[in-house]
């Protein structure tokens, strides 16, 4: 078998410092302890003949199991969920890092990663009614308001991607390469002015899986002590709101940016 790469050296190809400075282009928790561990699993992939497309795929299937694991009702549902879109990083941090040492990126790749994105998130939030239900397994109680509540903030989170992404696809019809950190800025003083305010209270990230999973775990400790859903629901209601409340922000950031210039 082919001896494992010093780790150095994989860090200087598989984590380029343009990516992981970029605000957009990696997640906080891929920064803060994610990319010291996926390195580690890396290491090892490069060595067989796993491909990076077969690890973006599995990292689509952690994250929508991790919508389905929310039907197991109580602290077990909530750990799992949380587990599983852990899992979700980790691959989505393992198969570019497998794509570059092995020089197999591909646009399929690219494809599934964003596709994964939008299904593990949707999946969580959807999960997250289904919870707030008590829809769960063995206890089915029907299609009633809280399933429709996490569908609806699932499919504001998908808005929220989708409007993101679809700055690159104007920006490719139009042959403009693709926007830098710096075209993010709004021109309007008062809608930078917002977006500072909620920047610095970093409530949105609430609407990404990886976040809402932990606060999934929270609740589901607080439904264990109150005996109820409750929380959950409280839960799920705060961050239906705020899932909404960002949906028209956003669009007005990027059109009052310059990332369709």
């Amino acid at each position: 078998m082919v001896a494992a790469p010093v780790l150095e050296e994989l860090r200087e190809v598989c984590q380029p410092q343009a990516k992981l400075a970029s605000r957009n282009g990696e997640h906080w928790a891929g920064r803060l302890y994610m990319r010291r561990v996926s390195l580690r699993f890396t290491r090892q992939l490069v060595r067989t003949r796993v491909t990076p497309d077969q690890l973006t795929w599995t990292m689509v299937v952690c994250g929508v199991l991790s919508g389905a694991a929310l039907l197991i009702p109580g602290l077990a549902g909530a750990l799992l969920a949380a587990l599983l879109m852990q899992l979700f990083l980790l691959f989505d941090c393992v198969d570019g890092e497998v794509a570059r040492w092995k020089g197999q990126n591909s646009a399929t790749g690219i494809y599934v990663d964003r596709l994964g994105a939008y299904l593990a998130d949707a999946a969580l939030m959807t999960g997250f009614g289904f919870r707030a239900a008590e829809s769960g397994l063995g206890g089915w109680a029907g299609f009633n308001g809280w399933v429709s509540l996490g569908l609806v903030t699932a499919l504001g989170v998908v808005l929220l991607k989708a409007s993101t992404d679809l700055v690159d696809v104007a920006r490719a019809r139009r042959g403009l390469a693709v926007a830098d950190d710096e075209a993010t800025a709004p021109r309007s003083q008062g809608v930078a002015s917002v977006r500072r305010l909620a920047a610095a209270f970093k409530i949105h990230r609430v609407t990404n899986g990886i976040e809402a999973s932990l606060v999934l775990v929270v609740v589901a400790f607080a439904d264990a002590a109150s005996g109820s859903v409750g929380p959950t629901r409280w839960a799920l209601a705060a961050i239906a709101v705020i899932t909404w409340l960002m949906v028209p922000a956003h669009l007005l950031s990027i059109l009052s940016s310059s990332r369709l210039r």
